[in-house]
């Protein structure tokens, strides 16, 4: 029969989901495997070709492992709590769920297609009480846990709390958020209810705080940093500001350290590890405390009372007032301070009388988003604020600045400037005429040399003639001499804002108590799940929608917490939840985990470097901690796949016309470039009837053609909506099948590389499956394998394809695997191979890129069971042994033809084999022998 791709891929689905033949258990009889794609978000779009390419390759590698005799675990499931369903919610008033589970069946339908070995007997979905219990489960233990530094673990929050009531917090080595609080055994007693709780909330590892975040009104919610671009929700494009609101945390900073020392056991590349070692930003050096000055023109705000800010002073020109505290890893340059700066949001801020203009600044500033404040390096803006600070060191007043370039949430919301050393500073200083001190002998400033990190100190006061790297720990020595600091080590990483003021999400296990104190469920009333609402959004008071569930209370009485957890909250323990995905008494079972452990390998994008993969990493080391789980690190190795873009095509329109003209003859006229559906064009060539349909301005359209054809022109460009490059699997698997699909993606070149969709290359995939089908079919299309004996070059070309198909699978280079395919596809044809010692095993290493065909052709062989439970291939080093070798004859430099002798062959033989071939008399044409010449394994020319 003819290669019908279409009948057999949905026989063998049928058959896979009816046999279970990817559902997995625990078998401690084999090794196991466990490999993970990253949960995908299902959109209303559903899946472009772009999105399986992650899919394919683990699906390939899973395939691999079972045929070398591992257990493979193989999961899929969705993250299914998001902003768009919700806003598809505040649109319509249908129920997110609604929207979700249309979302699922659609992705579900798309994977299915495309013949993924998924044991969907494991699927997880975010938005299933079942599965965001555990997830409430973990929030109640990260606020009953703090974390012990001495220990290096998450400890239960009652050790504390003894040792509070013993010893106060003298002797207490915790991760804490506000280092400076001090009190004794009998203090601790004598607080009330609300002081001890606002004081454990220092140390919990889920803690309630006032922080500023992005509030977009018009969403109604906190929105994350990459949620927010140009001031702008990244959805819908609403306005976002600055707000100082109450939100939960994560204390994610507590695990900085183990996060950093992970890096090194786990096989990710050097780039991701790089990134997430900058994301985290671990620097040594010193908190110093700068003098604060406040002239008389400044005087305090009359609501002011002291002890309300780190700002305690009188209204005196030159009065010393309480510290302005920065860190820095440099305190050798403290001499080149020549100014501070301070966040838009330092609390100094609020307690000075500020000039208009420097006020309208601070407002404008605070409601800018972090990154658009970090990023826009180019735009320098800042404001003196009439304050200024003693350098400790030189005893100078120094002026001090706010700009939006400090932020609040990093260090201590100000610096020291120091001009001559650092590119920033040094450009903040030009731009508004601030002094510039170099500290380094023969520091050219005018050449901007901030990274002079080596040489001899000068203008340095105590530090002048000695060696930078000398000179720093020095200064730090000083530092603390005098009082005016400590060493410390300082971290980039910011605790995990944790609240959302959304519907569709993970409600908060917690309620609170009639002192407004946070009280958590009791773990036997969990799942606490959403209540309906009348509608999605904000309530007229500006409450989360939660709000509007009026009769949502606790007991009846108790008011819960209205916000919801962010997305990464399900996405951070998923993978676990996949090893034991219907047990109700736990996230998973300890014997289930010790048999699973981690991922063996987990694919995804980069795009999840600081997100994801940094709080999933913190939420399985606190799980670790619990005695919950047997692995620290969640995924021992990660690959991240390279982008699938778009190949765009474009229609050239006459100006002023509804003529279109064809790519060769676009410089006869003026035109203007029209993206057009790539689904309306093949081999660049424009379908004109589809075209005309596609948009109704298209309708009366007049083309002028080239050789009778429209041709289109073409660019790489991002796979997207808005430039109609978007390709559905579905038409693709349709008109080519899923094998032909999933080859081609592998093909386009190596996974972890951006490549572009180009289907004009689609054919030649498509071709080479069928000329692998004809080499079990004899030609009238009867399956006809023989059982004879292959030769030595069938052995060759079959045992050099299982070395590089083995040797590519695990080094990741699936492409090169695909072009070893046709290669030997190509030999065996040459060869009219139709052999079973042959192609059985072509047949299971086809299976694991190619899994529809092989099945059926492994059916052919007259196998019962699925090729899935084959063994890989063998490879015998043996056969690629040369025995022979063809050497080309030429007479007098030309080639005339080639004899197969053997290796190893004298010249005297080769001379006697050459001289009695037919071949060497009908070249000679009659002429005497002039010249024998034999070069071993290369050539035999003869000269006449």
């Amino acid at each position: 029969m003819e290669y019908n791709f279409s009948e057999i891929e949905k026989k063998w689905q049928q058959r896979w989901k009816e046999q279970q033949t990817y559902k997995t258990g625990e078998d401690k009889n084999k090794p196991k495997f466990y490999v993970l794609d990253m949960f995908p978000y299902p959109s209303g779009a559903g899946l472009h070709v772009g999105h399986p390419l992650g899919y394919i390759a683990s699906d390939i590698y899973s395939r691999y492992k079972r045929l070398c005799g591992y257990n493979v675990l193989h999961p899929m499931g969705y993250d299914a709590f998001g902003l768009p369903a919700e806003q598809y919610a505040i649109q319509t008033g249908q129920h997110p769920r609604v929207t979700t589970d249309k979302n699922i069946a659609r992705y579900r339908e798309q994977l299915d297609k495309i013949g993924f070995s998924f044991d969907w007997s494991r699927e997880v979905k975010t938005c299933e009480p079942e599965y965001y219990k555990w997830t409430q489960k973990t929030f109640i233990d990260l606020y009953g846990h703090y974390y012990n530094a001495k220990e290096q673990k998450a400890k239960p929050i009652s050790e504390l709390i003894s040792s509070f009531e013993n010893n106060g917090n003298a002797n207490v080595s915790a991760a804490c958020g506000n280092p400076d609080i001090k009190f004794s055994a009998e203090e601790w007693k004598n607080m009330d209810a609300q002081a001890k709780h606002q004081t454990l909330m220092e140390y919990r590892l889920a803690y309630q705080k006032d922080g500023m975040v992005n509030w977009c009104p018009q969403l109604g919610t906190v929105l994350a940093n990459d949620e927010v671009a140009n001031g702008l929700s990244v959805r819908g494009g609403y306005p976002v500001e600055r707000k100082l609101m109450r939100q939960w945390y994560l204390r994610i900073t507590a695990y900085a350290d183990r996060m950093l020392a992970g890096l090194d056991k786990i096989d990710w590349s050097d780039s991701l590890k790089e990134t997430q070692r900058n994301w985290i930003g671990r620097s040594t050096g010193a908190n110093v405390r700068f003098k604060l000055i406040v002239p008389q023109a400044l005087k305090l705000n009359d609501n002011f009372q002291p002890g309300q800010s780190p700002l305690s002073c009188g209204e005196g020109m030159g009065e010393r007032c309480e510290s302005l505290e920065i860190f820095t890893t440099r305190a050798d340059t403290m001499f080149g301070a020549t100014f501070m700066v301070i966040a838009p949001e330092h609390p100094v801020l609020a307690q000075v009388k500020l000039d208009k203009e420097v006020e309208d600044y601070v407002n404008w500033a605070k409601n800018r988003s972090e990154r658009e404040r970090q990023a826009e390096v180019k735009n320098i803006s800042g404001k003196f604020t009439g304050l200024y600070a003693e350098n400790p060191f030189t005893k100078k007043q120094i002026p001090v600045w706010v700009s939006e370039y400090v932020l609040a949430g990093y260090g201590t919301g100000a610096i020291m400037a120091v001009p001559a050393h650092d590119s920033r500073d040094y450009a903040f200083a030009k731009h508004f005429g601030l002094e510039i001190i170099p500290l380094i002998k023969g520091c050219d400033v005018s050449r901007e040399s901030f990274d002079a990190k080596e040489g001899e100190m000068e203008n340095s006061g105590f530090l002048n003639g000695m060696q930078v790297k000398d000179a720093i720990a020095f200064a730090i020595k000083k530092v603390e001499e005098m009082g005016i600091g400590t060493a410390k080590v300082n971290f980039r990483l910011r605790d995990a804002a944790f609240s959302r003021q959304r519907y569709w999400g993970e409600p908060f296990p917690v309620y609170y108590d009639e002192n407004g104190i946070p009280q958590m469920l009791p773990l036997s009333e969990l799942p606490l799940e959403l209540p309906a609402v009348d509608k999605y959004l904000p309530t007229e008071t500006g409450e989360p929608p939660l709000g509007r569930a009026t009769s949502w209370k606790y007991q009846g009485k108790y008011g819960y917490e209205l916000s919801t957890m962010p997305g990464f909250a399900g996405s951070s323990a998923y993978f676990l939840r996949y090893m034991d995905p219907h047990n109700d008494k736990c996230l998973v079972d300890k014997s289930k985990n010790e048999y699973w452990r981690n991922v063996d390998l987990y694919i995804g994008g980069t795009e999840h470097a600081t997100g994801h993969l940094m709080y999933s990493r913190f939420w399985n080391m606190f799980l670790f901690d619990l005695g919950e789980i047997c692995e620290e690190e969640p995924f021992q190795k990660l690959i991240n796949q390279g982008m699938i873009q778009g190949r765009s095509n474009f229609v050239y329109r006459v100006v002023g016309t509804s003529k279109f003209v064809s790519l060769g003859l676009r410089n006869q006229y003026e035109t203007q470039e029209i993206h057009v559906d790539v689904n309306i064009v093949s081999n660049d060539i424009l379908d004109l009837d589809k075209f005309k349909v596609s948009r109704p301005e298209y309708a009366n359209a007049e083309f002028i053609l080239e050789d009778g054809k429209y041709v289109c022109g073409w660019a790489v460009e991002k796979m997207s909506k808005s430039y109609y490059n978007v390709v559905n699997p579905d038409d693709v698997v349709e008109k080519y099948g899923a094998d032909t699909l999933r080859l081609y993606e592998m093909f386009l070149g190596p996974l972890e590389m951006a490549k572009p969709w180009d289907t004009n290359g689609i054919d030649g995939v498509h071709r080479f499956l069928r000329k692998l089908w004809r080499l079990y079919h004899d030609a009238n299309n009867n399956f006809a394998v023989s059982n004879d004996k292959a030769t030595a070059q069938e052995l060759k070309s079959l045992h050099k394809l299982i070395k590089k198909v083995k040797d590519d699978i695990e080094a990741f280079s699936f492409n090169t695997a695909v072009s070893g395919f046709m290669i030997c596809v190509n030999v065996l044809t040459e060869l009219r191979c139709g052999k079973r010692e042959i192609l059985e095993p072509l047949t299971v290493l086809m299976a694991s890129f190619a899994p529809h065909i092989a099945e059926e052709l492994w059916e052919g062989l007259g196998n019962s069971s699925t090729v899935c439970d084959a063994a890989f291939p063998t490879f015998n080093p043996e056969m690629l042994v040369e025995s022979s070798f063809e050497y080309p004859v030429s007479f007098n430099g030309k080639l005339r033809f080639k004899k197969e002798m053997p290796m190893g062959i004298s010249a005297e033989e080769a001379q006697q084999q050459i001289m009695s071939d037919p071949n060497t008399e009908k070249f000679l044409e009659g002429k005497a022998i002039k010249k024998f010449i034999f070069v071993p394994g290369k050539i035999v020319n003869i000269a006449c």
